[in-house]
């Protein structure tokens, strides 16, 4: 057996001890104090991707991580660095993690095999609460002349890592827009901290920012003189039609530096999703408490400042809750 199957058993074995109610602080039925020589009910570990530890992500998942271990009995639960949502999917589907975040599109892709995923689709991925928006930030030097994502062929702009979140995003924009992509740009594979220096200084033309707002990266620009350009609301149109996962967003005027009216644009909707195999009572457990708990945590993270459990259920492209966060859904009225 190689590593690969021998995690994935692992996971399986952990959430068969906890469906056979070994573990603490699940619901159910309650069994009788074991003795004091008894060894004590099993812990579950609760492994959490999240992105790089310098980004807004990793603060997202450290927030719900420490929350969780203060408040549901018998979950151990720590949040890593990861390479982001793609990654994040993976380490799910291959049993190294239990809990993740990524937007919608990639977990839609994640549960099809589609794109990213082609010919190894992970079918049991569920979700556990839709959050946030996750805008697309387009940003522009006021000496690149570009007005429109057309206006993009020819320039140095930055698209991130190959194969990245935002790499697709670009990919799908830009391919809606007329371009080939990366064919008809200069393309520069870089962070979003090092596209910001790089927008300051003048030696891109854009950058490609996903993240929720304000994004720090998109702030430093905007202070330098950069600006947010609008994406057609024929080509958002479009892009609503192809996929499932896409939203309407205007980012206010206000939100950053120099914004003095507001920017129209695409977002995705941030996603916390599971295995399947975890338990039932596990998974309402964590989402009970995360729900619970939403208000300290918007103090400690502003990205889940004001969210709201109604919203969780839209916006996740179809994927399918697991039964743990759907029962805890349908017993405060959000699902009928």
């Amino acid at each position: 057996m190689n590593m690969k199957h021998l995690k994935k058993a692992a996971a399986v074995s952990l959430a068969a001890l906890a469906a056979a109610g070994m573990i603490a602080g699940c619901g159910g039925e309650k069994k009788a104090s074991a003795p004091s020589s008894q060894p004590a009910a099993q812990t579950v570990k609760i492994n959490f991707p999240t992105a790089g530890a310098s980004g807004a992500l990793y603060a997202v998942g450290a927030a719900i991580t420490n929350m969780w271990n203060n408040n549901v009995p018998g979950v151990q639960a720590a949040s890593q660095a990861s390479a982001g949502g793609i990654a994040n999917l993976n380490m799910v589907s291959d049993g190294e993690a239990q809990v993740s975040i990524a937007i919608s599109s990639n977990v839609y892709q994640c549960l099809n095999g589609t794109d990213s995923f082609k010919d190894h689709p992970y079918k049991d991925l569920k979700v556990i609460a839709g959050l946030y928006m996750n805008p697309n930030q387009v940003v522009v030097t006021a000496k690149s002349g570009i007005q429109t994502l057309a206006d993009v062929k020819g320039k140095r702009f930055a698209v991130a890592s190959a194969g990245s979140s935002v790499y697709n995003e670009s990919n799908a924009h830009f391919t809606a827009a007329g371009l080939k992509f990366p064919d008809d740009i200069q393309a520069e594979y870089i962070t979003f901290t090092d596209a910001a220096d790089m927008l300051q200084n003048g030696s891109i033309d854009g950058a490609w920012i996903m993240s929720g707002v304000p994004a720090s990266a998109v702030t430093q620009a905007l202070t330098g003189g950069a600006h947010l350009v609008d994406i057609d609301d024929q080509l958002v149109k479009e892009l609503k039609a192809k996929y499932p996962w896409y939203a309407s967003y205007t980012i206010k005027a206000g939100t950053y530096p120099n914004q003095d009216r507001d920017v129209h644009t695409t977002a995705v909707k941030m996603v916390m999703f599971t295995r399947g195999d975890m338990p039932e009572d596990v998974v309402y457990n964590l989402t009970k408490a995360f729900w619970e708990h939403i208000d300290e945590l918007g103090q400690a993270q502003k990205n889940l400042k004001g969210l709201k459990p109604e919203d969780a259920v839209k916006d996740i492209a179809g994927v399918p809750l697991h039964p743990g966060a759907e029962r805890y859904y349908r017993e405060i009225g959000v699902l009928k």
